[in-house]
């Protein structure tokens, strides 16, 4: 079975990433990818191949699949329609920003937990609870709290982890990270996480990539599991809304302009389609969560 390996976009200046998913079914495709992803099962059932090894899953079930580690969650029942996948995943790059505030000596237990956990594990039933609890909260904060529990939630998972199973016998992770960050893709990615806001064109990106428009169309959409248009869709979004967190008097218009949209039509119609409800309903769901807090 071939691997897709790929990026997962994030906003910019984003260190981290919560992600939740309703869907028919889990992602079918086995993948990798360079962020570690922690990932709670909050509704359906199956198996998790991992590098090869098996594991089955059910509603509940909390996974730490570390980076680059090829993975797929995949649903056992034919009738989707009657076994709906819902789950939260964190995402974050453990080689990335994080990686230079663990070098505090303060962070020195999470430190060694980024750079020795390249197997993966699966959280213990009796732990669940406790992990669900930070995932909840983490996704439910912004900014600096946001931080502050996700720093939590790791040093939870530390301690869990020197106790638990690994998924996968696996000792050659180094060499794939070394592998997976000479790839073209990454250089590509990273060209497009700069410059997301500009007026980017697949011919100006293609090219860069010495590749035609075509070529690298296939190319992206097979190593990023994404088309070119639905990456920057992401960026774009990830952007507004974080933009929109922020306490100041600019316009949803001005915002959705300055993070590369230029149409506004569009630009509703995207975000409802990624977040799920039109930009209005966000802002309104944002501020009484606020102030529940």
């Amino acid at each position: 079975m071939n691997t897709l390996d790929f990026k997962v976009p994030f906003g910019q200046g984003q260190t981290i990433r919560v992600q939740e998913d309703i869907l028919e079914s889990f992602y079918p495709y086995l993948h990798r990818h360079q962020e570690a992803q922690l990932m709670w099962v909050v509704k359906g059932d199956g198996v998790l191949i991992v590098e090869g090894e098996v594991h089955p899953f059910q509603q509940g079930d909390i996974f730490f699949i570390a980076a680059n580690q090829a993975h797929v969650f995949k649903s056992l029942a034919t009738d989707f329609s009657k076994n709906e996948a819902c789950s939260i995943s964190i995402f974050f790059d453990p080689l990335g920003k994080l990686r230079q505030l663990c070098m505090l000596g303060e962070f020195d237990s999470l430190k060694e937990f980024l750079n020795h956990n390249t197997r993966g594990f699966k959280v213990p039933n009796s732990e669940n609870e406790s992990v669900s609890d930070r995932i909840v909260q983490l996704k439910n904060s912004d900014q600096i709290d946001k931080m502050m529990h996700f720093f939590y939630l790791l040093r939870t998972l530390s301690a869990i982890s020197k106790d638990a199973e690994p998924l996968c016998s696996d000792t050659d992770g180094k060499f794939r990270a070394h592998s997976f960050h000479k790839s073209r893709i990454l250089s590509i990615c990273r060209y497009i996480d700069s410059h997301f806001k500009e007026e980017l064109t697949l011919e100006s990106i293609a090219k860069r990539a010495n590749l035609s428009p075509q070529a690298f169309c296939r190319y992206f959409k097979k190593h990023s599991g994404l088309t070119l248009v639905g990456y920057l869709n992401q960026l774009r979004i990830s952007e507004v809304c974080s933009r929109l967190h922020k306490d100041h008097l600019d316009s949803v218009s001005f915002i959705a302009y300055n993070c590369g949209f230029n149409s506004i039509t569009n630009f509703n119609r995207i975000f409802k389609h990624i977040i799920g409800c039109t930009p209005k309903e966000y802002m309104v769901s944002y501020k009484q969560k606020s102030s529940e807090k």
